[in-house]
């Protein structure tokens, strides 16, 4: 059974079944007593049942309503899903036909009906046998995000997972602002293929898609660790130092030399910072003031600490700032570059081992263990050329915002200036973050 529509908070008196979480077959329902998986027997494919869809407008009472209705007929519940969209809501229930002395199927029908009818609410009963057909093998969570997100791009990406061989299992929407987000439940297609192909649709579309595979891994602790300049905060921390010496001109023209390739990463921080020689320590402090977080940033690591993952920053930038931003913003990882500062002076020099593109995946790496997590349960978000291997080396690397080399190397890409829209990526809903946020800590 499968929903085509994205669920919302019900307002029955009963919490509501997450579609996302479906009722295993082999569990019992309502049962004081867990059952050992072990012990239970699955359904027969011959064993006759009744597919119970109720709709209408919602109100609370209804799936109570619906089960008192079919206990009279002594059925065991196989499956449930309910969604509940704009006051509409659609429930349905796979039961195993009527065992009750002396009922029939046509007694359940005729009672499902009338309890319907009296409610003002619809009923269709579709009689077969066994369970649902098994899920296909290869199962994928398919994140979409749009700003907006059109029917045209909806249809585009429901086009191509079909054409890789998938199907879609379930829709849900994890966020209606500042983006919508929206997750398809994919099953019959292997992820990296699924990834490719979505990779190459969204891009035409101009839709940002995250594929990664379904799992208890996806629900385990994680390490998140992102870039600084242009990620997690709005500047170029190099910039502001340069505003500070007046030579801003001169450190953008060494920056267009090394994006056009003249100079590699480590020539060209040695030649800004050069620039830099003489600058007055107390500098530091005015740039720290300055620098501008990304919207989202603080709900991202926020959102990301109560729920027990690690975050760190690795920068081509300076600890002078890094460390502040470590401490203000409670993060459990941070490196960078290093200013020399001698008698209260910039020297213009850098000291220690420099964090360059290689410099970064390193430190992924040296984080990921010293957090214990392994590095397919790592994520790394950045959005530059010098982000790449670090990006490719985690288990999912996001290019926030990125330079077109990045999206296309990167496993997903978020297009749109909201930091926080990454959690939609890892299957955190917009209500889930609110409702944190609503409790104070």
């Amino acid at each position: 059974m499968s929903a085509s529509q994205p669920p919302q908070p019900s307002s029955s008196s009963e919490p509501p079944v997450n579609p996302a979480e479906p009722v295993n077959p082999a569990d019992p329902v309502n049962s004081a007593e867990p059952v050992n998986p072990a012990e239970s027997v699955d359904l027969a494919d011959s064993t006759p049942t009744l597919l119970v869809k109720i709709f209408g407008k919602d109100r609370p009472g209804i799936t109570a309503g619906l089960f008192d209705t079919l206990a009279a007929y002594a059925v065991d519940v196989v499956d449930i899903e309910q969604v509940v969209t704009r006051g509409r809501i659609v429930l349905c229930a796979l039961v195993t036909s009527p065992t009750a002395g002396g009922t029939t199927e046509g007694d359940l029908r005729a009672t499902v009906h009338s309890w319907a009818g009296s409610l003002k609410l619809q009923a269709e009963i579709i009689s077969g046998t066994g369970d649902n057909r098994p899920r296909g093998s290869g199962r994928s969570h398919v994140t979409v995000l749009g700003h907006p997100l059109t029917a045209e791009s909806t249809a585009a990406i429901a086009a191509a997972i079909t054409a890789t061989g998938g199907n879609i299992d379930r829709i849900f929407r994890l966020a209606k602002y500042p983006v919508t987000a929206v997750e398809f439940a994919v099953s019959g297609t292997g992820t990296a293929e699924l990834r490719t192909a979505l990779a190459t649709e969204a891009a035409e579309i101009g839709v940002d898609v995250a594929v990664v595979s379904a799992g208890l891994s996806r629900r385990a602790q994680r390490l998140v660790v992102m870039d600084v300049d242009s990620t997690l905060i709005q500047d170029e921390v190099i910039e502001l130092f340069a505003a500070h010496a007046g030579c801003e001109d001169k450190v953008a023209e060494v920056t267009e030399q090394a994006m056009r390739g003249e100079l590699d990463f480590e020539q060209s921080l040695h030649a800004r910072v050069a620039l830099l020689a003489g600058l007055d320590a107390s500098v530091v402090d005015k740039v720290r003031a300055e620098v501008r977080l990304t919207p989202g940033a603080r709900t991202l690591i926020r959102t990301l600490k109560r729920l027990g993952y690690q975050v760190g920053v690795v920068s081509g930038g300076f600890t002078q700032v890094t460390d502040d931003l470590k401490e203000r913003l409670g993060l459990d990882f941070a490196s960078a570059n290093t200013l020399e500062v001698v008698d209260g002076k910039l020297t213009g020099r850098v000291v220690g081992d420099v964090v360059d593109r290689a410099g970064k995946a390193r430190l992924l790496r040296s984080f990921a263990e010293q957090a214990g997590v392994p590095l397919d349960q790592t994520v790394a978000i950045g959005d530059g050329a010098n982000d790449l291997d670090m990006l490719n080396t985690a288990g999912l690397g996001v290019a926030f915002n990125a330079k077109p080399v990045v999206r296309e190397a990167a496993h997903t890409a978020v297009n749109v200036p909201f930091l926080d829209t990454v959690l939609y990526l890892l299957g955190i809903t917009r209500e889930e973050v609110e409702a944190a946020d609503g409790v104070v800590d």
